[in-house]
Protein backbone atom coordinates (compact mmCIF):
# COMPACT_ATOMS: atom_id res chain seq x y z
CA UNK A 1 0.00 0.00 0.00
CA UNK A 2 1.39 3.43 -0.91
CA UNK A 3 2.00 6.07 1.76
CA UNK A 4 -0.94 8.25 0.65
CA UNK A 5 -3.38 5.34 0.44
CA UNK A 6 -2.16 4.00 3.78
CA UNK A 7 -2.91 7.37 5.38
CA UNK A 8 -6.38 7.43 3.81
CA UNK A 9 -7.16 3.92 4.98
CA UNK A 10 -5.98 4.79 8.49
CA UNK A 11 -8.23 7.86 8.63
CA UNK A 12 -11.20 5.78 7.46
CA UNK A 13 -10.76 3.32 10.32
CA UNK A 14 -12.39 3.80 13.70
CA UNK A 15 -10.37 6.39 15.72
CA UNK A 16 -8.21 5.12 18.57
CA UNK A 17 -9.34 8.10 20.65
CA UNK A 18 -11.78 10.90 19.95
CA UNK A 19 -13.29 14.01 21.51
CA UNK A 20 -16.16 16.25 20.38
CA UNK A 21 -17.48 19.58 21.60
CA UNK A 22 -19.78 22.04 19.79
CA UNK A 23 -18.20 21.95 16.35
CA UNK A 24 -14.71 21.05 17.55
CA UNK A 25 -13.11 17.67 17.92
CA UNK A 26 -10.03 15.56 17.52
CA UNK A 27 -9.71 12.02 16.16
CA UNK A 28 -6.55 10.04 16.85
CA UNK A 29 -6.15 7.60 13.97
CA UNK A 30 -2.77 5.95 14.49
CA UNK A 31 0.36 5.86 16.61
CA UNK A 32 3.87 4.97 15.50
CA UNK A 33 5.34 1.84 17.05
CA UNK A 34 8.84 3.29 17.46
CA UNK A 35 7.98 6.73 18.85
CA UNK A 36 5.08 8.81 20.21
CA UNK A 37 4.22 10.12 16.72
CA UNK A 38 0.48 10.42 16.05
CA UNK A 39 -1.79 10.69 13.02
CA UNK A 40 -4.97 12.65 13.65
CA UNK A 41 -7.66 15.03 12.45
CA UNK A 42 -8.53 18.29 14.21
CA UNK A 43 -12.12 19.34 13.45
CA UNK A 44 -13.16 23.02 13.52
CA UNK A 45 -16.22 24.99 12.36
CA UNK A 46 -14.24 26.05 9.27
CA UNK A 47 -12.96 22.62 8.30
CA UNK A 48 -10.72 19.77 9.30
CA UNK A 49 -6.94 19.79 9.69
CA UNK A 50 -5.02 16.57 9.10
CA UNK A 51 -2.24 16.31 11.68
CA UNK A 52 0.68 16.59 12.04
CA UNK A 53 0.29 19.94 10.30
CA UNK A 54 2.17 23.19 9.82
CA UNK A 55 0.28 26.51 10.13
CA UNK A 56 1.63 29.53 8.20
CA UNK A 57 1.83 32.78 10.16
CA UNK A 58 -0.20 35.80 9.05
CA UNK A 59 0.70 38.13 11.91
CA UNK A 60 -1.13 41.29 10.82
CA UNK A 61 -3.94 39.60 8.92
CA UNK A 62 -1.99 38.35 5.92
CA UNK A 63 0.71 35.81 5.17
CA UNK A 64 3.22 38.19 3.63
CA UNK A 65 3.44 38.10 -0.14
CA UNK A 66 0.86 35.35 -0.67
CA UNK A 67 -2.66 35.47 -2.06
CA UNK A 68 -5.09 33.42 0.07
CA UNK A 69 -5.94 31.30 -2.98
CA UNK A 70 -2.25 30.41 -3.30
CA UNK A 71 -2.04 29.50 0.37
CA UNK A 72 -4.67 26.86 -0.25
CA UNK A 73 -2.95 25.71 -3.44
CA UNK A 74 0.36 25.00 -1.69
CA UNK A 75 -1.38 22.90 0.96
CA UNK A 76 -2.27 25.23 3.84
CA UNK A 77 -5.31 24.24 5.88
CA UNK A 78 -5.03 26.38 9.04
CA UNK A 79 -3.30 29.76 9.45
CA UNK A 80 -2.44 32.16 12.26
CA UNK A 81 -2.92 35.82 13.07
CA UNK A 82 -1.67 37.79 16.05
CA UNK A 83 -3.86 39.42 18.70
CA UNK A 84 -1.33 42.05 19.79
CA UNK A 85 -0.63 43.39 16.31
CA UNK A 86 -4.25 43.35 15.15
CA UNK A 87 -5.32 45.09 18.37
CA UNK A 88 -2.86 47.90 17.61
CA UNK A 89 -3.86 48.19 13.97
CA UNK A 90 -6.59 48.23 12.75
CA UNK A 91 -8.20 47.24 16.08
CA UNK A 92 -10.46 44.28 16.82
CA UNK A 93 -13.62 46.42 16.65
CA UNK A 94 -12.91 47.35 13.04
CA UNK A 95 -12.02 43.74 12.13
CA UNK A 96 -15.36 42.65 13.58
CA UNK A 97 -17.21 45.47 11.79
CA UNK A 98 -15.65 44.43 8.48
CA UNK A 99 -16.89 40.86 8.84
CA UNK A 100 -14.49 39.18 11.24
CA UNK A 101 -11.05 37.72 10.75
CA UNK A 102 -12.07 35.13 8.14
CA UNK A 103 -13.53 37.83 5.92
CA UNK A 104 -10.67 40.17 6.74
CA UNK A 105 -8.06 37.59 5.67
CA UNK A 106 -10.21 36.23 2.83
CA UNK A 107 -9.68 32.77 4.30
CA UNK A 108 -12.51 30.27 4.71
CA UNK A 109 -10.44 27.67 6.55
CA UNK A 110 -9.55 27.46 10.25
CA UNK A 111 -7.68 30.36 11.88
CA UNK A 112 -5.85 30.52 15.20
CA UNK A 113 -5.00 33.75 17.02
CA UNK A 114 -1.93 33.95 19.23
CA UNK A 115 -2.70 35.83 22.42
CA UNK A 116 0.21 38.26 22.35
CA UNK A 117 2.13 36.37 25.03
CA UNK A 118 5.10 35.94 22.71
CA UNK A 119 5.17 39.68 22.03
CA UNK A 120 5.42 40.27 25.78
CA UNK A 121 8.54 38.08 25.67
CA UNK A 122 10.04 39.52 22.47
CA UNK A 123 9.24 43.12 23.40
CA UNK A 124 10.42 42.75 26.98
CA UNK A 125 12.44 45.95 26.72
CA UNK A 126 9.19 47.96 26.36
CA UNK A 127 6.97 45.80 28.59
CA UNK A 128 6.24 45.79 32.31
CA UNK A 129 4.74 42.59 33.70
CA UNK A 130 2.73 42.43 36.91
CA UNK A 131 0.44 39.82 38.44
CA UNK A 132 -2.64 41.22 36.70
CA UNK A 133 -1.27 41.63 33.18
CA UNK A 134 1.22 43.50 31.04
CA UNK A 135 1.72 47.16 30.13
CA UNK A 136 3.81 47.78 27.06
CA UNK A 137 4.46 50.36 24.40
CA UNK A 138 2.74 50.12 21.06
CA UNK A 139 5.16 49.40 18.22
CA UNK A 140 2.90 51.55 16.02
CA UNK A 141 2.82 54.88 17.89
CA UNK A 142 4.53 54.33 21.24
CA UNK A 143 1.31 54.62 23.26
CA UNK A 144 0.87 52.56 26.41
CA UNK A 145 -1.15 49.38 25.87
CA UNK A 146 -2.58 47.23 28.66
CA UNK A 147 -3.08 43.50 28.16
CA UNK A 148 -4.91 41.39 30.75
CA UNK A 149 -6.18 37.80 30.51
CA UNK A 150 -9.85 38.82 30.32
CA UNK A 151 -9.09 41.66 27.93
CA UNK A 152 -7.17 39.40 25.58
CA UNK A 153 -10.08 36.94 25.44
CA UNK A 154 -12.40 39.85 24.58
CA UNK A 155 -10.07 40.89 21.75
CA UNK A 156 -9.81 37.36 20.40
CA UNK A 157 -13.57 36.89 20.55
CA UNK A 158 -14.06 40.07 18.53
CA UNK A 159 -11.50 38.90 15.96
CA UNK A 160 -13.45 35.66 15.63
CA UNK A 161 -10.80 33.01 14.92
CA UNK A 162 -11.64 29.34 15.39
CA UNK A 163 -8.99 28.93 18.09
CA UNK A 164 -8.00 31.55 20.65
CA UNK A 165 -4.82 31.05 22.64
CA UNK A 166 -4.84 31.80 26.35
CA UNK A 167 -2.74 34.71 27.60
CA UNK A 168 0.46 33.41 29.17
CA UNK A 169 3.90 34.54 30.26
CA UNK A 170 6.85 33.13 28.37
CA UNK A 171 9.95 33.41 30.61
CA UNK A 172 12.86 35.30 29.09
CA UNK A 173 15.38 32.68 30.26
CA UNK A 174 14.00 29.12 30.34
CA UNK A 175 16.97 28.00 32.45
CA UNK A 176 16.49 30.53 35.31
CA UNK A 177 14.34 28.56 37.74
CA UNK A 178 13.07 31.45 39.87
CA UNK A 179 11.92 33.37 36.80
CA UNK A 180 10.34 30.26 35.29
CA UNK A 181 8.48 29.53 38.53
CA UNK A 182 7.04 33.05 38.53
CA UNK A 183 6.02 32.74 34.88
CA UNK A 184 4.36 29.37 35.56
CA UNK A 185 2.34 30.79 38.44
CA UNK A 186 1.17 33.75 36.35
CA UNK A 187 0.37 31.46 33.42
CA UNK A 188 -1.70 29.23 35.75
CA UNK A 189 -3.66 32.14 37.24
CA UNK A 190 -4.09 33.92 33.92
CA UNK A 191 -5.44 30.72 32.37
CA UNK A 192 -8.10 30.55 35.08
CA UNK A 193 -9.19 34.07 34.17
CA UNK A 194 -9.09 33.31 30.44
CA UNK A 195 -11.22 30.19 30.89
CA UNK A 196 -13.73 32.05 33.05
CA UNK A 197 -14.11 34.83 30.48
CA UNK A 198 -14.24 32.38 27.59
CA UNK A 199 -17.14 30.57 29.25
CA UNK A 200 -18.90 33.79 30.18
CA UNK A 201 -18.90 34.67 26.48
CA UNK A 202 -20.44 31.33 25.47
CA UNK A 203 -17.38 29.08 25.07
CA UNK A 204 -17.33 26.75 22.06
CA UNK A 205 -21.00 27.35 21.29
CA UNK A 206 -19.92 30.65 19.72
CA UNK A 207 -17.64 28.88 17.25
CA UNK A 208 -14.40 29.64 19.09
CA UNK A 209 -12.30 27.23 21.15
CA UNK A 210 -9.72 28.12 23.77
CA UNK A 211 -6.32 26.42 23.95
CA UNK A 212 -4.31 26.47 27.17
CA UNK A 213 -0.54 26.90 27.16
CA UNK A 214 1.97 24.92 29.23
CA UNK A 215 5.08 26.73 30.46
CA UNK A 216 7.94 25.49 32.62
CA UNK A 217 11.18 26.20 30.80
CA UNK A 218 13.62 23.30 30.95
CA UNK A 219 12.31 22.06 34.31
CA UNK A 220 10.29 18.83 34.10
CA UNK A 221 8.63 19.28 37.50
CA UNK A 222 7.47 22.82 36.71
CA UNK A 223 6.15 21.77 33.32
CA UNK A 224 4.28 18.83 34.79
CA UNK A 225 2.65 21.00 37.48
CA UNK A 226 1.72 23.71 34.96
CA UNK A 227 0.37 21.07 32.61
CA UNK A 228 -1.82 19.45 35.25
CA UNK A 229 -3.30 22.83 36.14
CA UNK A 230 -4.08 23.51 32.46
CA UNK A 231 -5.55 20.08 31.76
CA UNK A 232 -7.87 20.45 34.75
CA UNK A 233 -9.85 23.02 32.71
CA UNK A 234 -10.79 20.35 30.13
CA UNK A 235 -10.10 22.53 27.08
CA UNK A 236 -10.40 21.68 23.39
CA UNK A 237 -6.61 21.71 22.93
CA UNK A 238 -3.29 22.51 24.55
CA UNK A 239 -0.01 24.09 23.51
CA UNK A 240 3.56 23.64 24.66
CA UNK A 241 5.03 27.12 25.04
CA UNK A 242 8.34 28.59 26.05
CA UNK A 243 10.53 26.47 23.79
CA UNK A 244 12.73 27.61 20.91
CA UNK A 245 13.32 30.96 22.59
CA UNK A 246 17.09 30.78 22.52
CA UNK A 247 17.89 27.54 24.31
CA UNK A 248 19.80 24.71 22.62
CA UNK A 249 18.11 21.83 20.83
CA UNK A 250 18.57 19.42 23.74
CA UNK A 251 16.69 21.79 26.05
CA UNK A 252 13.89 22.13 23.49
CA UNK A 253 13.57 18.36 23.33
CA UNK A 254 13.57 18.14 27.11
CA UNK A 255 10.78 20.71 27.34
CA UNK A 256 8.67 18.72 24.89
CA UNK A 257 9.46 15.43 26.65
CA UNK A 258 8.26 16.92 29.93
CA UNK A 259 4.98 18.08 28.37
CA UNK A 260 3.61 16.27 25.33
CA UNK A 261 3.35 12.71 26.72
CA UNK A 262 1.18 13.91 29.61
CA UNK A 263 -1.34 15.87 27.57
CA UNK A 264 -4.71 14.20 26.84
CA UNK A 265 -4.39 11.86 23.87
CA UNK A 266 -7.79 12.91 22.49
CA UNK A 267 -6.89 16.61 22.19
CA UNK A 268 -4.60 18.35 19.67
CA UNK A 269 -1.11 19.23 20.90
CA UNK A 270 0.45 22.40 19.53
CA UNK A 271 4.13 23.36 19.74
CA UNK A 272 4.36 27.13 19.43
CA UNK A 273 6.94 28.92 17.30
CA UNK A 274 8.69 25.90 15.75
CA UNK A 275 10.38 25.39 13.31
CA UNK A 276 12.59 23.60 10.84
CA UNK A 277 12.49 20.11 9.31
CA UNK A 278 14.64 18.73 12.13
CA UNK A 279 12.40 20.43 14.71
CA UNK A 280 9.36 18.79 13.12
CA UNK A 281 10.80 15.29 13.26
CA UNK A 282 11.99 15.80 16.85
CA UNK A 283 8.63 17.10 18.04
CA UNK A 284 6.39 14.75 16.07
CA UNK A 285 8.33 11.79 17.43
CA UNK A 286 7.47 13.17 20.87
CA UNK A 287 3.74 13.41 20.17
CA UNK A 288 3.17 16.94 18.80
CA UNK A 289 0.41 17.56 16.23
CA UNK A 290 0.48 21.26 15.24
CA UNK A 291 3.24 23.76 14.48
CA UNK A 292 3.63 27.38 13.44
CA UNK A 293 6.66 29.48 12.63
CA UNK A 294 7.72 32.43 10.47
CA UNK A 295 10.73 30.44 9.25
CA UNK A 296 9.51 29.58 5.72
CA UNK A 297 8.15 33.04 4.95
CA UNK A 298 10.92 35.06 6.60
CA UNK A 299 13.64 32.94 4.97
CA UNK A 300 11.97 33.45 1.61
CA UNK A 301 12.03 37.23 2.02
CA UNK A 302 15.75 36.89 2.71
CA UNK A 303 16.15 34.85 -0.50
CA UNK A 304 16.74 31.50 1.20
CA UNK A 305 14.92 28.33 0.17
CA UNK A 306 14.44 24.92 1.77
CA UNK A 307 14.77 22.05 -0.70
CA UNK A 308 14.92 18.27 -0.65
CA UNK A 309 18.64 18.55 -1.49
CA UNK A 310 19.55 21.24 1.02
CA UNK A 311 19.14 24.91 1.84
CA UNK A 312 19.76 27.32 -1.04
CA UNK A 313 20.87 30.95 -0.81
CA UNK A 314 19.65 32.50 -4.06
CA UNK A 315 21.99 35.47 -3.71
CA UNK A 316 24.96 33.19 -4.33
CA UNK A 317 26.51 34.21 -7.66
CA UNK A 318 27.09 30.59 -8.52
CA UNK A 319 23.40 30.18 -9.36
CA UNK A 320 23.51 32.93 -12.01
CA UNK A 321 23.49 30.60 -15.04
CA UNK A 322 21.80 27.64 -13.40
CA UNK A 323 18.90 26.53 -15.59
CA UNK A 324 17.74 23.73 -13.28
CA UNK A 325 14.70 23.99 -11.01
CA UNK A 326 15.11 25.05 -7.40
CA UNK A 327 13.95 21.61 -6.24
CA UNK A 328 13.29 18.91 -8.85
CA UNK A 329 11.03 17.09 -6.38
CA UNK A 330 8.73 20.09 -5.78
CA UNK A 331 5.51 20.80 -7.68
CA UNK A 332 5.17 24.50 -6.75
CA UNK A 333 5.09 27.29 -9.33
CA UNK A 334 8.63 28.44 -8.46
CA UNK A 335 10.02 25.00 -9.25
CA UNK A 336 7.88 24.12 -12.26
CA UNK A 337 8.01 27.48 -14.07
CA UNK A 338 11.33 29.07 -13.07
CA UNK A 339 14.99 28.09 -12.80
CA UNK A 340 17.45 28.92 -10.04
CA UNK A 341 19.14 31.40 -12.37
CA UNK A 342 15.90 33.28 -12.98
CA UNK A 343 14.97 33.21 -9.31
CA UNK A 344 18.42 34.57 -8.44
CA UNK A 345 17.92 37.46 -10.87
CA UNK A 346 14.57 38.31 -9.29
CA UNK A 347 16.09 38.27 -5.81
CA UNK A 348 19.24 40.26 -6.59
CA UNK A 349 17.20 42.80 -8.59
CA UNK A 350 14.93 43.32 -5.57
CA UNK A 351 11.91 42.35 -7.67
CA UNK A 352 8.85 41.55 -5.53
CA UNK A 353 8.21 38.39 -7.51
CA UNK A 354 11.38 36.77 -6.16
CA UNK A 355 10.44 36.54 -2.47
CA UNK A 356 6.81 35.87 -3.44
CA UNK A 357 7.83 32.78 -5.40
CA UNK A 358 10.24 31.65 -2.70
CA UNK A 359 7.52 32.08 -0.07
CA UNK A 360 5.20 29.82 -2.06
CA UNK A 361 8.03 27.33 -2.50
CA UNK A 362 9.03 27.25 1.17
CA UNK A 363 5.43 26.85 2.29
CA UNK A 364 4.91 24.07 -0.23
CA UNK A 365 8.10 22.41 0.97
CA UNK A 366 6.89 22.50 4.58
CA UNK A 367 3.44 21.19 3.68
CA UNK A 368 4.87 18.45 1.44
CA UNK A 369 7.11 17.40 4.29
CA UNK A 370 4.08 17.14 6.58
CA UNK A 371 2.26 15.11 3.91
CA UNK A 372 5.21 12.71 3.77
CA UNK A 373 5.37 12.53 7.55
CA UNK A 374 1.66 11.73 7.83
CA UNK A 375 2.01 8.99 5.22
CA UNK A 376 5.06 7.63 7.04
CA UNK A 377 3.21 7.49 10.36
CA UNK A 378 0.32 5.68 8.66
CA UNK A 379 2.80 3.15 7.22
CA UNK A 380 4.76 3.04 10.51
CA UNK A 381 8.03 4.08 8.90
CA UNK A 382 8.65 7.56 10.30
CA UNK A 383 12.17 6.77 11.47
CA UNK A 384 13.03 5.51 7.99
CA UNK A 385 11.74 8.73 6.45
CA UNK A 386 13.83 10.77 8.84
CA UNK A 387 16.97 8.81 7.98
CA UNK A 388 16.27 9.06 4.25
CA UNK A 389 15.25 12.70 3.96
CA UNK A 390 16.61 14.81 6.82
CA UNK A 391 20.38 14.70 6.19
CA UNK A 392 19.97 16.22 2.72
CA UNK A 393 17.41 18.80 3.91
CA UNK A 394 19.80 19.96 6.64
CA UNK A 395 22.71 20.45 4.23
CA UNK A 396 23.56 23.80 2.66
CA UNK A 397 23.53 23.35 -1.09
CA UNK A 398 26.30 25.08 -3.02
CA UNK A 399 26.43 25.52 -6.81
CA UNK A 400 29.31 23.03 -7.08
CA UNK A 401 27.51 20.45 -4.95
CA UNK A 402 24.34 20.96 -6.98
CA UNK A 403 26.28 20.28 -10.18
CA UNK A 404 27.69 17.08 -8.72
CA UNK A 405 24.18 15.97 -7.77
CA UNK A 406 22.67 16.49 -11.23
Amino acid sequence: MSGASAEGATRAARPIASSRRAGFGFDLHARASTSRARLGTFHTPHGAVETPAFMPVGTKGTVKGVFPRDLRAVGSTMILANTYHLHLRPGEALVKELGGLHRFMDWDGPILTDSGGYQVFSLGHIAKIDDDGVTLRSVVDGALVRFTPRGVIDIERALGADVAMAFDQCPADPTARADVEAACERTRRWLELCVRRHRELGAEETGQALFGIVQGGIFADLRRANLEAAVAHDLVGYAVGGVSVGEDRDHVRAGIDASAPFLPEDRPRYLMGVGTPEDFFDAIERGIDLFDCVTPTRHARNHNAFTSRGKVNLRNGGWKRDGAPLDPECDCVACTRYSKGILRHLCTSEEMLGPMLLTLHNLRFFHRLMERIRAAIAADRLLELRAEALPAMNARLSPDAAGDAE
